[in-house]
């Protein structure tokens, strides 16, 4: 490795050895650099990597809610706002028990690569809590974001950082979040959120963006190859926001997904999650007490792998669709000793390292996370956009600039992976391209 690569790397693990999974995030992007930094020395001189790698500011605070039985919570908030060299910080919020600095470092580094590969002016960040909304009330979910959205409003704005829901904010929560900002605020600024209901600026086409781009990333990638979709079987992982957006689309565009997971095992379906009463279904599940796939099996007629996972399945694309590191080493070995030839990552970072290795080892062709999965926050900036202007626009117009992002991203991770003769490389022509842009800025910014 580039010596200077080397050296910040190092520095990066001495300075934040318990945080696992933001060290793979470093170290899955400076992977991909030694030839860029070869190319400029200059960075060196400008700490570049020390600064990228170094969020500008990481917000940690205490939220203080009560719940129905009028009984008080602790939990803990966070919002990681990791770099704006081309625009304002841009990011979810994810509430889960499992939330911790480690991972939205992690999530908000890889949202400064994911938000320069769309072209948008939106910079990278990353918050959330420990909080877990799932098994509580409505009003005790409303609390708690208004107690969080109490801390975290004076922190973002239209023009500094806008959050986005992630795991375990969905509209509802955005809904809570924006009435507790628009009232301490005082004013009507609803471009400080996105993800928002369409009766108060949020966008059409807004809960699908993430899957539906998953999809037209995909396809542009067979078209390079003389393929399409049509015909494919496709394993998902996951059953929420992603999965079912990537499942509708796909199925639109004559693919078969087979495959559903969640934590109680996996869902085979020889049919086709493929009607709209069962794409339908994956919202229904998500609103339910249980928690689960078995019940998709239960109410069509599938097979129930319990505390498996989905790889298992023979398939010609696989999505993992869940969360971070959820496909392993041996995952990783089914997917190739199946015969599968693309693996595109929908959900943040979906690959252990040495999974990651392995397939690529076998020649898969790989659509890396920041990648794949930029769909959601690209039509988050596009509704940025319509907010400022003030208007909203149709179906068909967001759907017709997702498709072009997507588009270019694949073609600018194409053309920087050549730029530097790593032929048709997608990893790391997209963490190329998404470095160029974000270091440039930072450049042309001087020692900010």
């Amino acid at each position: 490795m580039n010596a200077y690569l080397d050296r910040v790397l190092r520095e990066v693990h001495e300075q934040n050895p318990a945080e696992p999974e933001f060290l793979q995030a470093v170290e899955e992007v400076f992977a991909s650099l030694e030839p860029v930094i070869n190319k400029h020395p200059e960075y060196e001189s400008l700490a570049l990597l020390e600064r990228i790698t170094e969020p500008e500011r990481t917000i940690i605070f205490r939220i203080v809610w009560e719940d129905d039985k009028g009984i008080t919570h602790v939990n803990r908030g966070y919002r990681i706002q990791f770099n704006s060299a081309i625009g304002p910080y841009k990011g979810g919020l994810r509430f889960d028990p499992a939330v911790d600095l480690s991972i939205l470092k992690c999530l908000g580094f890889e949202q400064t690569f994911k938000n320069s590969l769309t072209s948008l002016p939106i910079g990278g960040a990353k918050g959330g809590s420990d909080f877990d909304p799932h098994g509580k009330s409505d009003h005790e979910i409303m609390r708690f974001c208004q107690a969080y959205m109490t801390e975290l409003c004076r922190h973002i704005g239209p023009d500094t950082d806008v959050p986005a829901g992630d795991i375990g904010v969905g509209s509802r929560e955005i809904g809570y979040l924006y009435g507790q900002y628009k009232r301490i605020t005082g004013g009507f600024r609803n471009g400080a959120l996105t993800g928002k209901g369409i009766a108060y600026g949020g966008s059409l086409l807004r809960p699908e963006a993430s899957g539906y781009g998953a999809a037209y990333y995909i396809r542009e990638v067979l078209k390079h190859f003389g393929e399409s979709i049509r015909g494919k079987t496709v394993a998902l992982s996951g059953y929420g926001n992603v999965t079912w957006g990537t499942a509708r689309k796909i199925t639109d565009l004559g693919g078969k997904v087979v495959t559903i997971s969640g934590r109680d095992g996996y869902v085979y379906d020889p049919e086709g999650i493929s009607t709209p009463e069962k794409i339908a279904y994956l919202l229904e599940m998500r609103a339910m007490p249980v928690r689960g796939v078995k019940l998709y099996a239960d109410r069509f007629g599938a097979e129930f792998h319990p505390e498996e996972r989905p790889w298992q399945v023979k398939a010609d694309i696989c999505i993992p669709c869940a969360v971070q590191n959820e496909v392993s080493l041996a995952d990783a070995m089914n997917i190739v000793n199946n015969g599968t030839k693309y693996y595109f990552e929908a959900s943040n970072m979906s690959t252990e390292p040495d999974a990651m290795t392995y397939l690529r080892e076998h020649g898969l062709i790989i659509g890396p996370a920041k990648a794949v999965n930029a769909g959601g926050v690209a039509v988050s900036a596009l509704e940025m956009a319509q907010n400022s202007q003030r208007l909203s626009w149709t179906a068909d117009e967001v759907d017709d600039k997702l498709k072009h992002i997507m588009s270019s991203i694949v073609e600018n991770s194409v053309q920087a992976a050549q730029k530097y003769g790593l032929g048709y490389n997608l990893i790391d022509g997209a963490n190329i391209a998404a470095f160029e842009k974000v270091a440039e800025a930072m450049r042309a910014q001087g020692l900010v």
